[in-house]
């Protein structure tokens, strides 16, 4: 059996974390890269999070959800059942994170003030712009020692890491919040309503059956719809039968 787990904000709020968390991810693995035609990738999904944190105010958003967090640590503290020692752990990485929020500059300031990543930035925007011809100062780059690119490229990474750690810290609590629980889709849909707190509509599903769950609606109510990978032209693309499936409202 092969499971994987599909996740859907409710929240604009979320849909943002979770798109900067996956580029994250992805900057990571490109920044091991030798390759320089991998390291260009790198580069790609830099500049489209640098575009992504730009037009949202994360900032605001991780600040009251951390505020939000600490409330809860401090309220579960008085549970006599807590494991003492791993809430203070977290409520210092809670105090931690929204201090260096309040007095750290915005997201992403310091690459964006970089003079090589500001020379070569926007010509990633064009379709095959990073050619030698357009950006040789870059081509230049891409030729120097290994260790220097590394080097360089793990010194970019670390000017996100108040960003990296903020976000994994509140899309865990938000995970936490809903278990899994085994659920059918009658005819391949269901139906939920969302509780006050939901944001996030975690689902767990075997992806060896052909099929793969979309959702609509929104922080009120959300219907999800099982879909068939391929389907022949004849056919709706909709699966028919009975689906069972792990559903966590978070």
């Amino acid at each position: 059996m092969s499971d994987a787990v599909f996740e859907f904000p409710l929240k604009e709020k979320v849909r943002n974390y979770l798109r900067v968390e996956q580029l994250l991810g992805q900057l990571k693995i490109t920044a091991k890269a030798e390759q320089s035609s991998l390291q260009l990738v790198f580069f790609e999904q830099l500049f489209e999070l640098l575009d992504l944190i730009e037009r949202i105010d994360l900032r605001s958003d991780l600040t009251k959800d951390l505020e939000a967090h600490e409330k809860n640590l401090v309220y579960w503290s008085k549970h006599p059942k807590i494991d003492a020692t791993a809430l203070e752990n977290a409520l210092k990485t809670v105090l931690r994170l929204r201090q260096k929020i309040k007095t750290d500059g915005r997201f992403g300031s310091a690459l964006k003030e970089d003079k090589f990543l500001s020379s070569i930035r926007q010509r990633f925007a064009i379709p095959g712009g990073a050619c030698s011809f357009d950006l040789p100062n870059l081509h230049f780059w891409l030729h120097q020692p290994l260790e220097r690119r590394l080097n360089e490229i793990t010194q970019w990474l670390e000017t996100l890491a108040l960003l990296d750690d903020a976000i994994t810290v509140s899309l865990s609590f938000i995970r936490e919040r809903g278990q899994f629980k085994t659920t059918v889709a009658e005819s391949g849909f269901f139906q939920g309503a969302a509780e006050d707190k939901n944001e996030l509509i975690r689902v767990k599903c075997r992806v060896d059956e052909g099929y793969y769950p979309t959702l609509s609606g929104n922080k009120y109510r959300y219907a999800l719809r099982f879909m068939l990978f391929s389907t022949e032209d004849s056919k709706s693309g909709a699966v028919e039968e009975n689906v069972q499936f792990l559903l966590a409202a978070c």
